[in-house]
């Protein structure tokens, strides 16, 4: 008998999938291929996004399987949105002049470090170490990194509260700042993770404005939206002291009821992250915006379920829990 020593090559795959197209890189193997990994990964990690890897929650720590990950380039992915950042409301804190408080014609708001307070206030706000990487994407401009786009950031302290608005912080101005875009469409910022508090998923303000000169007016603003935090990060940060009261609020809430992210679970506002309690988290967001389409969002909210989304007027007297926004 004649033995045939000839073998059949495998054909390459990813994820256990054969690749359409061989001879090219992963990032290269189509549309349909692209969209059939984004599903495969939301089947497997629900809410967590792709970037929390198969090892989830480890040593009180979220890895990370970015680098083992197609590149963000390779379109949809997690942490990343095919069209353009959902917008979204304000909330009733935002600080940028549009119902009182404005931290954007102060000298010194465009920075990196969030923690502290500048001007003529001198607070630090306490919490475990978060930096925050947004990549602002020019959709009107063919896709690429929107190069000097202004990005204003704010979120509330560790206990739950906002700067310049809530009890005790209304003459502080940390957790605000402003970034101005690289040529990548890419700022950064170091902060601590917010507060879950009653009402509202944990999550991170921002408005896109197309320079910096814009900043003087937030109707400039060409987006406005919101990051959501994964749960398996907020569950670590809130087992640390002074988070105590988000651990009861998060179990009261989850993305599908929120009255921001609910209408699609946040699928394109939600975080990759990695990173641990001791050596703090890194949170990214990749956020296309299409400066030539009418902003909907900005506006201080509404109440829970109202759906509406009223303009802006004069600063709110309750508590966050109490303006879940």
């Amino acid at each position: 008998m004649r033995h045939d020593d000839t073998t059949t090559e495998p054909v390459p795959s990813y994820q256990g999938r054969p690749l359409p197209r061989p001879g090219e890189e992963v990032v290269d193997q189509g549309l349909a291929f692209d969209v059939g990994t984004l599903l495969g990964r939301r089947r497997l990690l629900g809410v967590l996004g792709a970037g929390l890897g198969a090892g989830g929650l480890a040593a009180c720590g979220v890895s990370s399987s970015a680098a083992s990950e197609p590149s963000a380039s390779a379109g949809a992915s997690a942490g990343t949105s095919a069209g353009e950042i959902p917008d979204e409301t304000a909330g009733p804190y935002p600080g940028d002049g549009s119902n009182g408080p404005d931290v954007l014609e102060q000298s010194g708001i465009v920075r990196s470090d969030l923690t502290t307070s500048f001007g003529d206030a001198s607070g630090t706000a306490e919490g475990v170490p978060m930096t925050l990487e947004l990549t602002i994407t020019d959709l009107a401009g063919g896709g690429g990194g929107f190069e000097g786009a202004a990005v204003y950031v704010w979120h509330c302290t560790r206990e739950g509260g906002y700067s310049m608005y809530s009890e005790g912080v209304e003459e502080e101005n940390f957790l605000r700042g402003v970034q101005v875009a690289d040529a990548d469409g890419l700022v950064r910022f170091t902060s601590v993770v917010p507060a879950c508090y009653d009402g509202r998923w944990p999550h991170i303000h921002f408005e896109v404005y197309p320079d910096q000169a814009s900043i003087v007016d937030s109707a400039n603003a060409v987006a406005t939206s919101q990051v959501a935090l994964p749960q398996e990060l907020c569950e670590a940060v809130y087992a640390e002291p002074g988070y105590e009261a988000s651990v009861t609020n998060l179990a009261r809430v989850d993305l599908a009821s929120d009255n921001v992210f609910g209408d699609d679970g946040g699928a394109s506002q939600l975080a990759t992250v990695s990173g641990d309690v001791d050596s703090g988290f890194r949170v990214r967001l990749t956020a296309p915006v299409d400066t030539t389409t009418e902003p909907t969002g900005g506006g201080t909210g509404g109440a829970p379920g109202s759906g509406g989304m009223p303009g802006r007027g004069e600063p709110p007297s309750g508590a966050p829990g109490d303006q879940p926004s």
